[in-house]
């Protein structure tokens, strides 16, 4: 496929999530690029949910696979030409790369304060809301558990037959997430999982952009999903995503949500320090 050519251009709009492939499918062309010695050109796009906020466990290299592209958490905040440069940067892939840097756009800068048209990277990601919920609601993918694909609203409801949205709303409203609020619903999804099945959950309701946190909020749905339907919740893929045996065994054996939180703050700090000399914006 690459014969005759002397450049790969990737242009694709990325959305900062760790599990979101696009950024496993730029890692796949740079090795290509290098193998095939081409050059590689990446033009840059904001990142939708900005630049600074860091959410998650960082990945282990063991566990580096499509759904995790590096050692980089949850939530990354960077974009994919920094993305570029951190990884053949770290992993030595010999690339020829040259990033086509955004203009106007700065860290802090979220999808909506760059005055540009919201255009659906994929069909589930409809707007920044979702783009903004992805990161912990689509944590819980693998598990039996819809995240409103087959709804209107993907990944700003979650549910089942067997969970009971009223209980998971109250408790999860009883511990005074930030910038966050819990509405029970009822759904039906058209495709996907449990399709044409009656779903019981909640609706995730971002009240706070600023103070929103997605990855320690879908910890907490995860936390109150065990302590409510231990025996209905099927966890055996949780860690599909995840990729933190820690974190995992954690959520399994009942640990308060934001202990294990606070467990990641150091390999987070490491990643800030790893992160700093691949930035390109302020």
């Amino acid at each position: 496929m690459l014969q005759g050519i002397d450049t790969l251009v990737f242009d694709i709009q990325d959305i900062g999530c760790r599990f979101y492939t696009y950024v496993s499918t730029m890692r796949n062309c740079l090795e290509a690029a290098a193998a095939h010695q081409l050059r590689f050109f990446v033009l840059d796009r904001p990142n939708p949910i900005g630049g600074v906020c860091m959410e998650g466990p960082v990945l282990a290299d063991a566990r580096r696979d499509f759904t995790g592209a590096h050692r980089i958490p949850v939530r990354h905040g960077l974009t994919v030409g920094e993305l570029a440069r951190m990884i053949t940067g770290e992993d030595g892939i010999a690339a020829e790369l040259t990033v086509v840097a955004c203009e106007g756009w700065h860290r802090a800068d979220r999808w909506d304060r760059t005055g540009l048209a919201w255009i659906n990277p994929s069909p589930n990601m409809r707007s920044l809301t979702q783009a903004m919920l992805y990161p912990g609601i689509g944590l819980l993918e693998g598990t039996n558990l819809s995240v409103g694909r087959g709804t209107d609203t993907p990944f700003e409801v979650l549910g089942a037959p067997w969970c009971d949205g009223v209980q998971l709303a109250a408790l999860l409203r009883s511990r005074n997430l930030p910038g966050v609020g819990f509405v029970p619903v009822l759904f039906t999804p058209a495709a996907s999982k449990f399709r044409g099945e009656r779903c019981s959950g909640i609706n995730v309701v971002i009240t706070d952009w600023s103070t929103f946190e997605p990855v320690r909020t879908g910890l907490h749905v995860a936390t109150a999903l065990r302590a409510l339907h231990a025996t209905q919740w099927d966890t055996k893929k949780i860690d599909w995503l995840l990729k933190h045996e820690a974190t995992r065994d954690a959520i399994l054996a009942g640990q308060a949500a934001d202990t294990i939180v606070a467990s990641w703050k150091k390999e987070l700090e490491l990643f800030r320090i790893r992160r700093q000399p691949f930035l390109l914006y302020d």
